[in-house]
């Protein structure tokens, strides 16, 4: 500044205009060398160190230079050559200049220490361990911390005070902060609990009634946890909403390896009887009967010869029913279908008669758990069944339609035809 000033004392300009042209010309030259600084820095620091990024084989690297790490450095070396040059401008000028650096820098220094937070994160989710321990919410509770230490050293700046001043007045403040960070409070503790009981991961398919969720997590915050339908809509939930409130984790399902059938044929009960003879013979050409018929033949007939059974009525002693013979065929049906899941448990049995029947209800798993392959295996399973039962003699029940009432109206006007033409 002395020497611009001496510079252009020589020009015998007015002492007062050559102290207002120093500080003009002062506050260009600044600005041209935070320039020129800049566009070192970013032309040409920026780019080497890409460079060398580029052709690292480490993956964190990368990540930094995703996050613009090294790029919001950069906006630190202006701040440093404005701070050095201070000291040039007179009271109160080269306070301001300082506090207002000290500012700038602080305020730089929260975004870097925000971006290197989250290429951590990044780079964490690169391991499987992230998707049963993620960090995310931690991460986030780091940034409040952060930035409210950095709120406090500007403000401690701005006032010229000491920050021990005003983090001895935040005691007094608790309750306000509390109640200000009352959700973050209860995502910390609620993302612990979920973290350590391993209740919910990155992936896991959930089903949450209470707030219309039912689809894959993709992500879990410190507040929220997303979840993505499957009709591709995103819902968020609270994460402390997990911890109070029931949902379901298909995550075991999914695991294991087979995912459940339990769906009912409701047999119209009308349609139950013993089996004949000629019903019987029928039977022994069913690849899944024929071995099943001879031997319980074989055992109801030891039965009833041991207990001296007068057959010549159906009634008495044991015998064979198509429902019962049906029920054996899905059983071994089942046990033979390349979709069913042969270590899990498969069950075909009969539930409490109703109004519409009576429920023969299957139960088992498939060996594949992806939506579409078991929804297909279902479906061919229950094809066949809807279609064999008439085999059997035995009808499906299903409450009659309005075509079922026409057929048999026009059938009892005909029957009625008849009888008047007899007559």
């Amino acid at each position: 500044m002395k020497l611009i000033s001496d510079f252009l004392l020589e020009y015998d300009l007015d002492p007062t205009l050559v102290r207002y042209l120093s500080v003009i010309i002062m506050i260009l030259f600044i600005t041209f060398i935070c320039i020129v600084a800049n566009f070192i820095t970013k032309k040409v620091i920026i780019r080497v160190i890409t460079g060398i990024v580029k052709r690292s084989k480490f993956r964190w690297d990368d990540v930094l230079l995703e996050r613009k790490v090294f790029r919001r450095l950069s906006h630190i070396v202006p701040a440093i050559i404005i701070h050095t040059f201070a000291h040039n401008f007179k009271e109160p000028y080269e306070q301001l200049i300082e506090m207002g650096v000290n500012v700038y820098v602080i305020i730089v220094a929260l975004i870097i220490i925000s971006s290197v937070l989250d290429a951590a994160n990044d780079v964490y989710q690169t391991y499987e361990i992230s998707k049963t321990r993620p960090i995310k919410g931690y991460i986030q509770v780091v940034k409040i911390i952060v930035i409210i230490f950095g709120a406090i050293l500007v403000i401690a700046n701005l006032m010229g005070k000491s920050p021990l001043i005003l983090l001895s007045g935040i005691g007094a403040l608790s309750a306000v902060f509390m109640l200000v960070f009352k959700d973050s409070l209860l995502g910390l503790v609620a993302g612990i609990q979920l973290t350590s009981n391993d209740m919910v991961r990155v992936g896991d398919w959930i089903e949450m009634a209470k707030y219309g969720a039912d689809g894959d997590i993709i992500d879990i915050s410190l507040n929220t946890v997303k979840v993505q339908n499957f009709d591709k809509t995103i819902t968020t939930i609270p994460s402390y909403a997990l911890i109070s409130d029931s949902f379901i984790n298909w995550r075991g399902m999914q695991n294991s390896g087979g995912r459940r059938i339990k769906r009912s044929l409701f047999i119209d009960t009308a349609t139950i009887s013993f089996c004949t003879e000629e019903l019987i013979e029928k039977f022994k050409n069913v690849h899944y009967l024929a071995d099943y018929i001879t031997h319980r033949e074989h055992e109801i007939e030891e039965y009833n010869e041991k207990n001296h059974i007068n057959r010549s009525n159906p009634v008495n002693g044991r015998a064979l029913t198509n429902i019962g013979v049906f029920r054996a065929y899905i059983s071994n049906y089942l046990q033979n279908h390349p979709g069913i899941h042969k270590e899990m448990t498969l069950i075909v049995r009969q539930l409490a008669p109703t109004e519409n029947g009576l429920p023969l209800e299957i139960y088992a798993f498939t060996n594949d758990v992806r939506w579409d392959v078991y929804e297909t295996i279902q479906a061919d399973i229950f094809d066949h069944l809807f279609a064999v039962a008439q085999e059997f003699g035995l009808r499906v029940f299903q409450n009659p339609s309005g075509n079922d009432l026409r057929t048999l109206k026009l059938e009892s006007e005909e029957s009625g035809k008849m009888k008047s033409t007899e007559n």
